[in-house]
């Protein structure tokens, strides 16, 4: 008898309307996956685009679709050749596939072993599904484009939301100097997280401003807002100095500067290293709300505002 799960989907592109919750089979665990039962998903802004359509040319969708690429559960079944985790082990990943069908809003998803490492023990379920995509495009951003240093200072754009608040934590756990740029009222909350220097983008020159606090400018640039503030920003980079984008490809930037777009991709190995760093107390994962499965096109209309702080998590 076929399994059936509870998830959310959708059969067509388009906006948070054609969003339905019902039951879909169980997909199949083929050789070198794992079924996980899911205890939470991370909701991003990118699952608003990617069920818009807007990624479709380079990740092609096959209907049905979940959305969701942020998960936390349990391996509940082994498909042959799978044996790096045992079943009732707990586990996260970051679970965007070269294509678009099962995603994390749901019961239940199959997904190659591969993907997956053991979760932080220290946090709950829902800060665990907060880490993925943000952990490890802060990670693949600071750590790797940007060979952040000890002692070094980094300028972080947008550094109140999902990513900017994992990427002041790995800045600091790298030993690096943090100005965080957001607006006024969240200022309290970049220092919490562990911003050495905080500045407003409202009324204000953000390169200008970063110069009165980094005379000598900063070695590395982290853009996760991009905008006029990235042009600004650019005058207080050192000479020599990094630019690391997540959201431009290079457009309008001068040539010689050294500039790296990054666009996240799936690596256990540092999802280890994100566990590490949040049992040894150098992650927080703010949560802003919860919300059960059925209401899961509240938590899209959510994100999809762009003034969320903190993280959205799905449980089903």
């Amino acid at each position: 008898m076929e399994r059936k799960m509870k998830a959310a989907y959708y059969e067509a592109f388009g906006e948070i309307e054609v969003l339905k919750i019902g039951e879909l089979p169980l997909p199949a665990v083929k050789e070198g996956e794992v079924l996980v039962k899911i205890k939470a998903a991370a909701v991003n802004p990118v699952d608003m685009a990617v069920q818009r359509g807007m990624l479709n040319s380079f990740l092609p969708a096959t209907f049905p679709v979940v959305p969701g690429w942020d998960v936390a559960g349990i391996v509940e079944d082994r498909g042959y050749a799978a044996r790096r985790f045992n079943i009732g082990d707990e586990v996260y990943a970051y679970a965007r596939r070269p294509f678009v069908q099962w995603g994390t809003f749901a019961e239940y998803m199959v997904i190659p072993e591969s993907y997956l490492a053991l979760r932080p023990k220290t946090l709950s379920w829902e800060e665990t599904a907060g880490i993925p995509l943000v952990g490890l495009t802060a990670y693949q951003s600071l750590y790797v484009a940007g060979n952040l240093q000890p002692g070094q200072t980094v300028l972080i754009l947008g550094a109140s939301g999902g990513i900017g608040t994992l990427g002041i934590q790995l800045a600091k756990a790298k030993g690096a100097t943090v100005i965080g740029v957001a607006s006024a009222k969240n200022h309290a909350y970049m220092k919490e997280m562990g911003a050495d220097h905080t500045i407003d983008y409202h009324n204000t020159h953000i390169g200008e401003a970063t110069r009165q606090i980094a005379g000598q400018g900063v070695d590395l640039f982290y853009d996760a807002a991009s905008g006029e503030t990235l042009q600004q920003g650019l005058m207080a980079l050192k000479e020599g100095g990094t630019v690391v984008s997540i959201l431009n490809r290079g457009e309008n930037i001068d040539k010689s500067i050294n500039f790296h777009y990054v666009f996240v991709e799936p690596h256990a190995a540092q999802l280890d290293d994100l566990r590490t760093l949040a049992d040894g107390g150098k992650i927080k994962v703010p949560i802003s709300e919860i919300f059960p499965l059925d209401k899961a096109a509240d938590a899209l209309r959510q994100i999809a505002t762009h003034h969320t702080r903190g993280k959205i998590v799905i449980v089903p």
